[in-house]
């Protein structure tokens, strides 16, 4: 793992795990770990005192909002909630006009929305840090959440097996990319008609060959799950497919994640969500709740992972 200060991610934006370097990642869940370890021992960290947050948010959150509202309170600044409603953009306003003016009042700017293309403009015209905190395409954030539970569960990165079983969706499309970035194996199970978006796979796998790492897609999620470390998995109708639910259930028969499916991964292999989590459709009661999972501690990494993400872009 990287320990020395990476003082190159000063001012850059976090889009997709894409835009960082293993490097960058590393040091980023290194230090989410000192900073874990800092909280339970009551140390002082305020790094980024004096520093406010723009929090955009156009579809609802639980993890995401309190995560980053609370750690820049713990880190000594602040945090702006602005709902879709709270904004001009909901009335017209661009999003070029939004990125300059925020970039006035603010040190950095965290939004959750819809379409990647609205963060990919907000970064453009922005003079600050942009985060993503949620699109259709990605969910970085959470990424870097898991691969941090990862690395407390197992002591290492590279050379783990991930196992992804069901939608392949914005948590697909970012797991494979940030598994590729560390050296982690990762295998996306979908239905078909249902699997990952083929320029996005492609570029995961590009990046797989920088670090030998295996990227698959395949259609049978028992086949997928031989010999997996983590076996992860998430929503079957993602926010914006609820009127697709019951088509979903139908096409998602079979990709439980329960014990039988564990039964093929490795005997101490963990399981991980990204949550909320629907217990009976895409997992079981006894796994979630189960020994094998670790979707609490997953949940609280998100503000230790992004406390990191903070300090690294803005102090």
């Amino acid at each position: 793992m990287m320990k020395e200060p990476a003082l190159y991610l000063k001012g850059k934006s976090l889009l997709t795990l894409a835009d960082f370097s293993r490097e960058e990642i590393e040091y980023i869940i290194h230090s989410a770990s000192k900073l874990k370890q800092m909280q339970k021992e009551n140390k002082p960290h305020q790094y980024l005192k004096g520093k406010t947050l723009a929090m955009i948010f156009e579809k609802s959150s639980t993890r995401t909002r309190v995560s980053f509202e609370v750690g820049m309170y713990q880190l000594g600044g602040q945090s702006i909630y602005l709902s879709k409603k709270d904004i001009q953009m909901a009335r017209g306003e661009t999003v070029a006009d939004t990125a300059k003016v925020l970039s006035g009042y603010v040190d950095a700017i965290m939004i959750r929305t819809d379409l990647h293309e609205t963060v990919e403009q907000l970064a453009q015209y922005a003079s600050i840090p942009v985060i993503n905190g949620l699109t259709d395409y990605y969910h970085p954030c959470q990424v870097l959440a898991d691969l941090l539970t990862i690395y407390e569960h197992r002591g290492y990165l590279e050379g783990n097996k991930l196992v992804y079983v069901g939608d392949g969706n914005n948590m697909a499309h970012s797991l494979m990319i940030g598994c590729a970035k560390v050296g982690i194996d990762c295998v996306i199970a979908s239905p078909k008609g249902y699997e990952p978006i083929p320029t996005i796979v492609a570029k995961a796998k590009e990046i797989a060959t920088e670090t030998n790492t295996l990227i698959e897609i395949t259609n049978d999620p028992e086949e997928a799950c031989v010999n997996a470390d983590f076996v992860y998995t998430d929503v079957w109708a993602s926010m914006g497919w609820e009127d697709e639910h019951e088509k979903r259930l139908q096409a998602f028969k079979g990709y439980q994640v329960n014990s039988k499916l564990m039964s093929y991964a490795k005997k101490d292999a963990a399981f991980l969500h990204c949550l909320p989590a629907h217990r009976g459709e895409e997992i079981s009661t006894e796994v979630i709740d189960g020994p094998q999972s670790l979707v609490f501690e997953e949940a609280e990494n998100r503000l230790h992972a992004q406390k990191a993400l903070l300090i690294a872009l803005l102090s």
